[in-house]
C-alpha cells in the first residue's frame, strides 16, 4: 500500500515538472515573441532585469538593435555625404566641360590651319567624351547608393523599345547597319526612364561593333516569369571567358580599345536590370555576332517570388 502510494506521488510530481516547464517554456517563447516583435517596430526595451538567462538575452538584444540602429544611421550619413559630393562634382564640372566644346566650336569656326581644325575637333571630341563619362559616372554612382530610385510599373514594353531605337537609327544609317524591330509587343514591370537608359547601352554598343552592312535586330520574347528584350548584332562577338567580366565597372575587352568608350555602359544596364529585380545576360559565339537580353520581370507576382 505504502509502496503504491509513493508510485502515485512520484507520477504526480513528474507530472507536475512536465506542467511546469512547459508553462515556464511557454512563457519565454511568449516573451521572445514579444521581443522580436518590438524589435520590428523599434519599440524593445529591457523588462526583465534579474540574473536570468532571459535577462541576459534582452541585454544583448537591446545591445544589437542600438549597434544596428548606430549603424543604419552612419549608413545614412555616408549616403548623404556622398550624394552631396556627387552633386557638387556633377555642379562643378558642367560648365567648365560646356565652356570647353563652345570654345572648340568657336577655334572650329576660325581660319586655322588643317592641323588646328583637327586639333579643335580633338578637344571638342575629348569634352564630349569627358562630359559623357561625368554623367554615366554619376548616374551609377546614385543607383549603388541608393540615392537615385526606380519605380517599376506595369507597362507596354513597345513604347519604350520603340524611343530607345529610334535615338540609334541616324547612327545605323550612316554605317549602313540595319535596326529592325520586330515582335516587340509585351508587358512587364520596369520603370520606363531607366530601362530605356539600359537598351540605349545596349543599343549602342550593338550599332558600335557592328561592321558596316550589318543588321541589329530588337524583339521581345514573353516568357511565363518575364519579359525578355532581345538585341542581336553582327558584331565580332565575345570570347566565351571574356562574357562574364563585361559587366564590370570600367572592363573593356582587348578588341574594345579602337572604338570610343569607357567601359562602363554594360555595368550601368546591369545595374538598372537588378534594381527592377531583372537580370542581363549575353549569348555570344566568335565571329557570329552577339545577343543580349534584358529580362524584366512580368508582373508584380513575380517580383514577390523571386
Amino acid at each position: 500500500m505504502m509502496a503504491d502510494w509513493i508510485a502515485g506521488a512520484v507520477v504526480l510530481a513528474a507530472l507536475f515538472v512536465v506542467v511546469w516547464d512547459r508553462i515556464q517554456l511557454s512563457r519565454t517563447m511568449n516573451r521572445l515573441d514579444e521581443m522580436l516583435t518590438c524589435a520590428l517596430d523599434g519599440s524593445f526595451s529591457e523588462k526583465t532585469f534579474d540574473e536570468s538567462r532571459l535577462s541576459a538575452l534582452e541585454s544583448r538584444l537591446n545591445r544589437y538593435l542600438t549597434a544596428s540602429d548606430l549603424s543604419a544611421r552612419n549608413i545614412q550619413m555616408q549616403k548623404d555625404q556622398i550624394s552631396s559630393l556627387i552633386s557638387d562634382i556633377s555642379h562643378q564640372t558642367k560648365t567648365p566641360v560646356a565652356n570647353l566644346c563652345l570654345y572648340a566650336q568657336l577655334l572650329e569656326e576660325q581660319p586655322l590651319t588643317p592641323q588646328g581644325q583637327n586639333c579643335a575637333k580633338a578637344i571638342e571630341a575629348q569634352a564630349q567624351k569627358l562630359q559623357a563619362l561625368i554623367e554615366v559616372l554619376t548616374k551609377s554612382s546614385r543607383l549603388e547608393t541608393g540615392i537615385l530610385l526606380l519605380y517599376p510599373e506595369k507597362n507596354p514594353l513597345m513604347p519604350t523599345v520603340q524611343r530607345a531605337a529610334e535615338q540609334f537609327q541616324l547612327k545605323a544609317k550612316e554605317k549602313q547597319i540595319a535596326l529592325i524591330c520586330e515582335n516587340i509587343q509585351g508587358q512587364a514591370v520596369f520603370d520606363p526612364k531607366w530601362t530605356e537608359e539600359a537598351l540605349c547601352n545596349l543599343l549602342d554598343n550593338a550599332v558600335k561593333y557592328t561592321p558596316c552592312g550589318g543588321a541589329v535586330k530588337v524583339e521581345v520574347r514573353n516568357y511565363e516569369m518575364f519579359a525578355c528584350i532581345r538585341i542581336t548584332d553582327s558584331g565580332p562577338g565575345i570570347p566565351e571567358d571574356e562574357q562574364a567580366k563585361i559587366f564590370g565597372r570600367f572592363y573593356r575587352s582587348c578588341g574594345a580599345y579602337s572604338k570610343e568608350g569607357v567601359g562602363i555602359g554594360l555595368y550601368l544596364t546591369r545595374q538598372i536590370a537588378e534594381k527592377q529585380s531583372g537580370y542581363v545576360k549575353v549569348e555570344s559565339v566568335p565571329g557570329k555576332g552577339s545577343c543580349f537580353c534584358l529580362f524584366l520581370p512580368r508582373d508584380h507576382h513575380s517580383i514577390s517570388s523571386l
